[in-house]
């Protein structure tokens, strides 16, 4: 059985047609759906897989607590391994999510730290992702890490600069020939 982790930015709320449709065929496909819990993407899908009756979907949350479970679904507990709710605290899920499912569809705004970390850790087990960035509202399927450096080549300098200190993928970068001095300029 297939299941696929859909996650991404808290900034997005509304899911475009082309997103709909995607969501649709995994509907269609009966595919079981992990998902977790934050305000943007995560309610906006678990919104629509309710409004469609979905029944394969597992909701994931911190510390015994969903913050959203809009349809009532079968939820999926991490325990946090530290007590400070940052970004390596609701990671824990995230790594888990990415353990559980197949593959991944990720919705990003290209500034989310959170889901190319998901993106990131998807492709590291080996698992094809597919991405939707809202800035310029393409479709990018990866299937393994050079595939991601295209991909951030539609961010800004500054965000790209912020991923590599923030998410140490500098490390991952130097074995690729791509210069992404050409990122976007904003």
């Amino acid at each position: 059985m297939t299941t696929v982790f859909i996650g991404g930015s808290r900034r997005i709320t509304r899911l475009s047609q082309a997103i709909q449709s995607r969501l649709d065929n995994i509907i269609d496909k009966g595919f079981t759906v992990v998902v977790g819990d934050a305000n943007g993407v995560d309610k906006s899908v678990q919104k629509y897989f309710a409004s469609k009756h979905h029944k394969n979907v597992i909701v994931f949350c911190m510390g015994g607590a969903c913050r959203n479970n809009i349809g009532n679904w079968e939820t999926r507990n991490i325990s946090p391994q530290r007590a400070k709710r940052d970004f390596n605290y609701y990671a824990t899920k995230d790594i888990q999510m990415a353990n559980e499912a197949s593959c991944g569809f990720m919705i990003w705004d290209a500034k989310s730290k959170g889901t190319l970390n998901n993106i990131i850790n998807l492709l590291k087990r080996q698992k094809k992702v597919l991405v939707y960035v809202s800035l310029d509202k393409s479709f990018s399927t990866l299937h393994s890490m050079e595939d991601l450096f295209p991909l951030l080549t539609k961010c800004d300098k500054k965000t790209v600069e912020r991923f590599k200190k923030e998410l140490a993928i500098t490390h991952l970068m130097l074995h690729q020939q791509i210069d992404l001095e050409f990122a976007r300029h904003n």
